[in-house]
């Protein structure tokens, strides 16, 4: 199926270059995501590799999520929640809440394991779950740097306001506004709310710019989107962006990589030599133990890994 079908009868934009529409996969106790990257349409939008929604999810009192520890290498992970808390735990002995609005920014480097699970007390309580998780891959000069974890507080981050937007720059430089997390890549990444009748114009600042529709319906050159539509756009025109009910998306994008990507699991790298040593070193136990957690996900079969190429 081409794009074009996906959109069922309406007429593309020219700026458009490509829309992604996400299937749902349950992976289990009713909590469901749609992965918009990679996809076979489009494997990267500047150094955004992966983006998944996760939920909105239900938990009942007593259940919860449960991510055992697993290995990253060569990429950094950010987890942005709408709703809900997920407790971080990582082989630096980190241990940090994920709570609305804030950004954590944990790069992975030459190597990490982390978990994500609901904490003791919000898993008693029950409650909702929504966010989005994303993975920027890392240039080949820093593929190798020393993992690191950050933390942002959500009241540290610029928030564009007026006319209707809301516009919070998660990272890089967007809009006037520039974030405190360091980056090692020119990119953007933004939580942009609009209400009804309200425009924003998304700027041929950078090459490589999409943007995924959370919540509401908004119009593009005349045509409508719905919510779970990722939106690839052309480089190198200015873009009008209007909401036709109160809306929320995510915008991010940036350069182009510096050359194609390998992805394997929860590995990504230049080189699929690296690839195998990252699934060796986890065989072993290289990663390093995430304090107070003894289960972890082992690794899955070994299937040839497959390049992420750009665009």
């Amino acid at each position: 199926m081409s794009w074009e079908e996906d959109l069922q009868g309406r007429e593309p934009p020219p700026s458009l270059e490509t829309l992604i529409v996400p299937r749902v996969r349950d992976l289990g106790d009713g909590f469901h995501v749609r992965r918009a990257l990679p996809s076979a349409r489009r494997r990267m939008v500047g150094p955004f590799i992966f983006l998944d929604q996760m939920g909105p999810a239900d938990f009942d009192p007593g259940r919860g999520l449960d991510v055992r520890p697993h290995p990253h290498i060569g990429l950094s992970t950010v987890t942005y929640l709408f709703q809900g808390e997920i407790l971080h735990r990582d082989s630096l002995g980190m241990v940090q809440p994920i709570r609305p609005g804030a950004v954590n920014w944990m790069t992975a480097g030459q190597g990490i394991a982390h978990s994500e699970r609901t904490a003791p007390d919000t898993r008693a309580a029950g409650g909702r779950l929504f966010g989005i998780q994303a993975w920027v891959a890392l240039p080949k000069k820093h593929e190798e740097v020393a993992p690191a974890f950050v933390h942002h507080p959500a009241d540290t981050l610029p928030v564009i306001d007026g006319e209707g937007i809301h516009l919070t720059v998660i990272a890089g430089q967007v809009h006037g506004g520039k974030s405190p997390v360091r980056a090692h890549s020119d990119l953007f990444y933004a939580d942009a709310k609009m209400e009804a009748g309200s425009r924003l114009k998304l700027s041929a600042e950078y090459e490589e710019r999409g943007l995924y529709l959370v919540e509401g319906t908004l119009e593009v050159e005349g045509t409508r989107f719905q919510p779970g539509e990722l939106l690839v756009f052309k480089p190198g025109s200015e873009i009008i962006l209007k909401a036709e009910s109160s809306a929320r998306m995510m915008l991010l994008g940036g350069e182009p990589m510096d050359g194609p990507r390998y992805l394997f699991w929860n590995f990504v790298s230049s080189s699929k030599e690296r690839l195998e040593a990252a699934k060796a070193d986890w065989k072993e136990g290289r990663f390093g133990q995430v304090p107070t957690e003894t289960e972890f996900i082992p690794l899955p079969p070994d299937d040839p890994p497959a390049p992420v190429r750009y665009p």
